[in-house]
């Protein structure tokens, strides 16, 4: 009796290596050469990467540009409100004064907020013109540039001191 459970485990264990391979997870989109390579498809031309990723037909693509411009050229005005008070605040890091901190803080949430409007905005003019699962994966795309580009911004810009 005691036989039989250690071929089968023996068995399961010889096939290990096979099924390892098999089941062999895709390239990690997290991986560092990932980030890197999306990070600079987007710096290169992030209309091409939002082109390649959506998989829009034909009558899809007539109506998606016209909002997918609007919604940059909007976005464009908010990340310059943040950038403004990012560089007042680089230049001011080693004086920096409560009030102005205060002022900076308050400039950076409000942007925040008018960003996060903007979205809402955005997602319900593209479930008007998209299938839902489109809509979701251009506003996927847009977070997966905005997220890489806070993270560059935080990990060059030096804590308040």
């Amino acid at each position: 009796m005691r036989v039989v459970p250690s071929i089968l485990l023996a068995a399961s264990l010889a096939a290990l290596p096979a099924v390892a391979q098999q089941a062999a997870p895709a390239p990690d989109r997290g991986s560092p050469a990932a980030v890197a390579a999306f990070r600079d498809a987007v710096k290169a031309d992030k209309r091409a990467v939002v082109a390649k990723n959506m998989e829009l037909t034909e009558a899809e693509a007539k109506k998606f540009w016209p909002l997918y411009d609007a919604y940059q050229k909007d976005l464009d005005k908010i990340l310059q409100r943040q950038n403004r008070a990012i560089v007042e605040y680089v230049n001011q890091a080693s004086s920096m004064t409560d009030t102005n901190a205060k002022r900076l803080a308050r400039e950076l949430l409000d942007a925040d907020a008018e960003e996060q409007g903007l979205r809402e905005r955005q997602l319900k003019k593209l479930y008007a013109i998209l299938p839902a699962r489109k809509a979701i994966r251009y506003l996927q795309i847009e977070n997966k540039v905005r997220t890489l580009s806070h993270y560059d911004m935080g990990s060059q810009i030096p804590l308040v001191q």
